[in-house]
Formats: C-alpha cells, structure tokens, sequence
C-alpha cells in the first residue's frame, strides 16, 4: 500500500497518561490535530495501576494549562488545589475527563508496537525527512494496524518495565523463577488479598526512593494492626545510611514527599523495619522452607524472607522506536541534550534546568520522547516538567519556535530522588569529607534497642553515602 498524500496526517501520541494527554492538549491548542494511542482500555492506565497510592504532590501541580482550557467548557473545575489525589483521583477526576473531551481523537486498546519513516528504514537517507511517519499498532483482539503521522510524540512512559532486583542492572539469579513471590509495585495493603498475603509476613523491600518510603510505611502500618501481628520489613539498600537517606524530611519543598521519609524512617525507628546497607542483590536462592534468600554481590546470604518487593526504578522500552534515529545518552537512555540536565548523580527532581523541544529532539527530526520516557533511566521527574515538555514541543511543531523555545519552570527542592552512579562509589562519598562508606554493609536499626545478637552491627544515623 501507499502511504496516503492528499492530507496531512495528524500527530501521534504514543500513551494516554497525564503527559500524552496533556501533549494533545496543547497541540489541539496550536490547531494541530492528535492521534493518541493508548495501550490499556482505559485512559491512564498505568496511574490506575497505583490507584491506592497518593501522590506527593498537590492538585495545582499534576492539572497542565491546555487540558484545564479544554476541559472547562464541559463544566469541569479542578478540585482544590492545595489537596494531595491519589492514584486513582488522578485518573478518574482528571485524565478520564480529559480523555472523554478528545473523544475519538484518543484510541484505546493500541498497542504500538513500530515507528518508522513510511518507506524507509533506519539506514535509507535519501529523501528521508519528506516522509511521513508510520506507525504500526496492535489492537486487544490481536488486529495489526498502522497510522500516518506528520510527527510522533512518545509519552508512554516506563511503568511497563521496571528495573530489576538485581544489582548489576540485570535480573538475579533466580529472580525470574521466583516471581510470584515478587512484585515490582507498591503493594495495596487495602485489597483483603494483598493484605493477606504480607500480615504476619517477612517482606524485603529493594530500593531507596519515593516508592520505597510508601511501602515500608504501609508495611509498619500493617504490622502495627490487629491483622498484621508479626510483619516485618527488611530495607534492601545499595547504599549506606546518611542524613539524606530519608528525603528532604520537613526541610522538603513538596511536604509530602518529604513526609513519605519521614515515614519510611519511623518505621526503622519503631523496629518495624531492618535496615540492610552496602547489598547489591546477586541471587535469589530458597531455602528448605521454601522461603527466598537474598545473596549479596560479596557473598553475604540474609535471613529468609517470604516476600520481596522490588522498587529499584523503571527503564524506558525503546523496542518499537527501533528503527528511528534516535540520539540517547549511553548511560541515561535519556535524550542527549536533556541527559546531563537530568543526570541523578548531580541532580534532584528540584534542581533540574528548564526544557523544552530542543533538548528533547533527535537526529530523526520531528520525534520526541517527553514525559517519565524523557527521563529514561533517571528518577527525578516530576508531572509539571511534563507538562512544560510538550507545551514547548506541540508549539515547535506548529512552527511557534519563539514560544517553544521560552521555557519557564520552577520546580521544588527534595531531598529523595538522588539516583545510582556516582552516590555509590566509596571514593565519592570520602571527596565529601566521609570515609565511612568503605566497612562492611551492615545490618542497622536506626533508633531502635538493638536485637539480641546484633548490637555489634548497629551502625547509627547520619553516615556519608547517600540511600
């Protein structure tokens, strides 16, 4: 078949979260027509998959400008501002809205699965910018479709391929056979099942941000209940303990994200949870009980757990954009010129430099990835940079370069979206006046009476390395 020449095909956006959604927004706005295509059957939904979890942010700062715009006609006001939505408010106040208004313009049940130039392959040149984009997609019935596009915008985000347990980036020994012991989210200690399957339980908990704070403190809150005698939390940490292991705390210009450390430090405090510094997991073996064993890098084997929750972060899938151009940053996977703006070793989520279309641009002129994909392997975003994203990239698009390129962002200070890298090297953590990051990982309970046997392994609050 020919590609079709007689109109200009729209642009497609690729995943119906806040940042696609957002992305047709603003280009609706320029008078350019989106094509969103969305993976789940409904709107958002990833965010649905969190629908229990609160974001730390408030309502003025995850609604974008052009989407409140299009969506005030139909009646629609943003509930109060100053209020933290969780995970499924998100969804059913705000992007199912948002989705209904663009009606057809949003197709669920899409799964993309290849980007291209109609008629050429990654290796062609020759005549190469003057095609149009295709895009090839899967319908829930198993249908195979493709679309045009004048230009792709990537908003699909990360939460499809979470990070492994393993400390080398790669699955560990044995993760993969131990599945349905392990979960990759944040366990919704609500749902009678869930609840079930962690009360009275030993859960180890791998990974040191946001996430991880949620889940050690939904696991004390259980353990404190009538139903979770007996629940205990082991932290996985790849780092050691120090003043900024717990976030910004009340220091923390987003308080909620700063109350989610505090959290997280009051359930080691309250011995609800252990604290197991310096492990970098390199096999998950079971014992005779048929419980899972953690062993460490150094050979180290801890006590049987009969959980494991893994919150080490998310990595962009770049499967179907295979055959674009694209410029990535070698560790990040982040665009080359947004990477070291971005880079976790040097920045928090609030110390990120303003972006726009020219630091998300590829060598394949007329794709962007924006959004958590943007970030690749970074954690430090945040949903108004988003929002920023694809309001500077709809205008480049339209031509609008003097409005794409005045890009505008203030973010909030924090303390907890300090990355991997460089925060793990002991040589760094010494630069910095330590040395303390060089002894043995250790078990530690901050603040709380040590367990018999391992008072010779307490190690007390305020080391140099960083969580």
């Amino acid at each position: 078949m020919n590609a079709p020449a007689t109109t200009e095909p729209p642009v497609v956006v690729i995943g119906a979260g806040p940042a696609g959604l957002a992305a047709a927004a603003h280009l609706l706005d320029q008078g350019i027509e989106p094509l969103v295509l969305e993976a789940g059957q409904k709107a958002g939904a990833a965010v649905r998959e969190w629908t229990h979890v609160r974001l730390f942010s408030t309502w003025g700062e995850v609604v974008d400008p052009a989407a409140e715009k299009l969506l005030a006609p139909t009646g629609w006001t943003r509930p109060d501002p100053a209020t933290y939505p969780s995970g499924g408010d998100w969804a059913e106040q705000y992007l199912q809205p948002l989705a209904d208004v663009l009606g057809d313009r949003v197709r669920l049940g899409a799964a993309v699965t290849g980007v291209s130039r109609t008629g050429r392959d990654r290796i062609v040149d020759a005549g190469r910018e003057q095609q149009p984009f295709v895009v090839h997609f899967t319908r829930a019935d198993g249908r195979e479709e493709r679309v045009f596009a004048r230009s792709v915008i990537d908003a699909s985000g990360t939460w499809a391929t979470p990070s492994p347990a393993g400390g080398s980036g790669l699955p560990a020994l044995g993760e993969r056979a131990a599945a349905n012991r392990i979960t990759y989210r944040v366990p919704d200690l609500k749902d009678p099942a869930v609840r079930t399957r962690y009360a009275g339980k030993r859960t180890a908990v791998i990974g040191s941000g946001a996430s991880a704070f949620t889940a050690l403190a939904y696991l004390a809150d259980l353990a404190k209940s009538k139903d979770g005698a007996g629940t205990k939390g082991v932290w996985i940490l790849r780092r050691g303990i120090s003043d900024s292991t717990f976030g910004g705390g009340e220091a923390d210009q987003l308080p909620a994200r700063g109350a989610l450390g505090l959290a997280a430090k009051a359930a080691v405090d309250e011995g609800h949870a252990d604290a197991v510094t310096g492990f970098r997991t390199e096999a998950i073996e079971r014992d005779t009980d048929d419980r899972l064993v953690l062993v460490g890098e150094d050979g180290r084997r801890l006590d049987a757990v009969d959980e494991v929750i893994v919150l080490t972060g998310f990595r962009p899938d770049l499967s179907f954009l295979d055959e674009l151009r694209l410029g990535l940053d070698k560790r990040l996977q982040a665009p080359v010129e947004l990477a070291p703006l971005i880079d976790p070793n040097q920045h928090s989520c609030g110390t990120v430099y303003p972006h726009g279309h020219r630091e998300l641009s590829h060598p394949e002129q007329g794709v962007y990835l924006v959004g958590m994909k943007s970030y690749g392997r970074a954690p430090t975003f945040l949903a108004m940079t988003g929002y920023e994203q694809v309001r500077s990239v709809a205008a480049a698009i339209a031509g609008d370069l003097a409005s794409a390129d005045l890009v505008e962002l203030t973010l909030p200070e924090t303390g907890v979206c300090g990355g991997a890298g460089l925060f793990d090297a002991p040589d760094a953590a010494e630069a910095d006046g330590g040395g303390c990051c060089a002894p043995v990982p250790q078990l530690v309970q901050l603040g709380a009476p040590a367990a018999a046997g391992a008072s010779a392994e307490q190690s007390p609050a305020g080391g140099c390395c960083g969580s």
